[in-house]
């Protein structure tokens, strides 16, 4: 009985009595919180279409960052409302958390965690093109969970954050305006390869999508098919790639023909070579 009468002792100091619970306080605050993030997820997307390049990654990357810090404020705003905030009860509120959490949630921790770790660690941001698995897009939204990507097909695909463990994730640009787009050519072993890749360096520079700060690279590799040709550039804007890529093949093939080469097809059942 003793031990009982002091169990519910404990229990009447860590938490307020209801009558001293301010729950319009806890309210204002929640739903003060939500607007807030609702708005920074609103507002800070819609000036970063209309701004810089540069602006609007910087704006996009802030959005995951203030809504934890929103959310953070709420509860610890929240806490001492609720409960009698002492060291002894916090050992008792955090202990009954873990164990509670760690049964229940443990791969829904496992990607919160992840996520925490990826807004500091930026492995990817809002704006950045990744590669995620089989699924190449342009990340939207960074959530404690999850992260969503846009892929070229129009397509949201949502990944939780605990990839971060487990797999490899490839970021085309790192928070850079732009990217590296690559162009694939096969042509036919007889063939003044000099003139190709110089007339290929040339469709290059003359692309209406051209970065003309950063460099074109034409690389070379011979395969038992054909001799391969990588023309590797960057667009002015990254939201311009498949453009890019697109404008690159159809002018780089009639040049190609234009010099006499002949183009030749990888074999079908043969993968083409990975990206070197």
């Amino acid at each position: 009985m003793a031990a009982a009468n002091d169990s519910g002792k404990q229990a009447a100091q860590l938490i307020h009595n209801l009558q001293d619970i301010n729950f319009v306080k806890i309210a204002l605050i929640v739903a003060g919180t939500a607007v807030a993030i609702f708005v920074i997820r609103r507002v800070l997307p819609f000036l970063a279409e209309r701004g810089p390049n540069q602006l609007r990654l910087f704006l996009l990357g802030a959005v995951p960052i203030l809504r934890l810090a929103l959310l953070v404020i709420a509860i610890l705003w929240v806490i001492p409302i609720v409960f009698n905030v002492t060291f002894q009860n916090f050992l008792v509120i955090t202990g009954a958390a873990s164990v509670a959490i760690g049964f229940a949630f443990k791969d829904y921790v496992s990607s919160l965690i992840a996520g925490i770790v990826a807004i500091f660690e930026r492995p990817y941001r809002p704006g950045d093109w990744v590669r995620l698995g089989g699924d190449y897009g342009e990340v939207v939204s960074v959530g404690l969970r999850a992260v969503r990507i846009n892929t070229p097909d129009d397509n949201i695909v949502t990944a939780p954050h605990d990839k971060l463990w487990t797999s490899n994730i490839s970021n085309a640009n790192d928070g850079s305006r732009t990217l590296m787009c690559v162009a694939d050519f096969y042509v036919a072993p007889d063939h003044d390869a000099q003139r190709v890749r110089a007339a290929l360096h040339d469709v290059a520079l003359t692309s209406a999508y051209l970065e003309y700060d950063k460099p074109i690279v034409v690389v070379l590799s011979e395969t038992p098919w054909g001799t391969h040709y990588k023309l590797r550039a960057y667009p002015f804007d990254m939201r311009d790639q498949f453009v890019f890529i697109s404008d690159l093949t159809v002018r780089g093939k009639a040049a190609i023909t234009d010099l006499g080469a002949r183009s030749v097809s990888v074999p079908a059942g043969v993968a083409a070579p990975a990206n070197a």
